[in-house]
């Protein structure tokens, strides 16, 4: 590129170099700048350099200036996202099990991008991708684009879904025949994310992981269950339905220790109700999906937990805990 072309993107290489170079800690010399146009064959003198910064703070960025030594020195101050907030996106990229290791890396490089050099040395520090629980599944991407091209079509989907064998294969649920729903949400739960759609057969709202579906291809026919739909708490459906398991939601009684009010509050919310049942016990009355993960999750306290209402499940947690102990006797 000719000289006089390049001198026309001064002002975009300063910003750049600002952007990139600097911040509060590691402000930049006008020196410094002079020596970073020239490299990109821009020629510039001190006095512009003044006005190109008042140019700068005009067009938005936070140029702020401060003494090094007996020089000035310039660094960008707010920013789109500041080191602490981006820290807490690559901890979302990082930990999450839908986002393959390679596209982990590539997203975390692009959030990397957006803070100066040296606080993405600071990023790159946090970052322990390698050896996670990751799905296999690649094209999770491509996935998520179409279904949110449905949703945003109003169009119904078809698709195969299928789980993993022991040999770590795709084997396809129903024969591999194609699944026919109405997407209405995607949803992040458990470091998963989930397909909230209108099943066309079942006439209901079902959930699919989204890294466990195949061939996915929108339909020209009009979304159906909006009634449906527009009738659900979104937060409640995901607390009810523990790890996104499917089984009937109803009320359950459940009574606890008073020392796991935490984890209650964690897992069903601030709003729920602890009905005290003695010194040392609460009870809490919730909707949720009677399944093995709601056992589970009340098997991880022990005796310290258990269902005291409905008696059906009461007794389907019993004999669920008395088939898993018969695998030890």
């Amino acid at each position: 590129m000719a000289r006089s072309s390049n001198q026309k993107l001064k002002l975009l290489y300063l910003a750049q170099y600002l952007l990139r170079s600097s911040d509060e800690d590691h402000p930049v010399t006008v020196a410094q700048m002079i020596d970073y146009l020239a490299r990109q064959d821009v020629a510039a003198e001190r006095k512009s350099l003044y006005d190109d910064m008042e140019s700068l703070r005009l067009f938005g960025l936070d140029v702020q200036s401060v003494r090094v030594g007996s020089a000035t020195g310039y660094y960008i101050g707010e920013r789109d996202f500041q080191l602490p907030e981006l820290k807490l996106l690559v901890d979302a990229v990082q930990s999450s099990k839908f986002i393959t290791e390679r596209k982990s890396l590539e997203l975390i490089r692009k959030l990397e991008s957006l803070a100066s050099e040296q606080g993405a040395r600071e990023l790159n520090r946090h970052v322990y991708v390698r050896g996670r629980i990751k799905t296999m599944n690649e094209s999770i991407y491509y996935n998520v684009d179409e279904l949110q091209a449905a949703i945003d079509g109003n169009k119904a989907v078809t698709f195969r879904y299928f789980e993993w064998d022991r040999e770590k294969r795709r084997v396809w649920r129903h024969d591999g025949r194609r699944y026919a729903v109405s997407p209405w949400a995607l949803m992040w739960d458990d470091e998963n994310y989930y397909l909230l759609a209108y099943d066309h057969d079942g006439e209901q709202m079902k959930h699919y992981r989204v890294d466990k579906m195949g061939s996915i291809s929108m339909t020209e026919e009009p979304r159906r269950g909006r009634e449906t739909f527009e009738k659900l708490d979104m937060a409640a459906y995901t607390n009810t339905h523990f790890g996104m398991f499917s089984g009937d939601v109803q009320p359950v009684r459940l009574s606890f220790e008073n020392a796991l009010a935490g984890p209650v509050i964690d897992q069903f919310g601030a709003d729920v109700s602890l009905v005290p049942l003695d010194e040392g016990h609460f009870s809490v009355t919730v909707n949720v999906a009677v399944n093995v993960q709601l056992f589970g999750w009340l098997s991880g306290f022990g005796t310290r937990a258990r269902i005291l209402a409905p008696a059906s499940a009461a007794q389907a947690m019993g004999e669920h805990l008395r088939t898993v102990a018969a695998l030890y006797d």
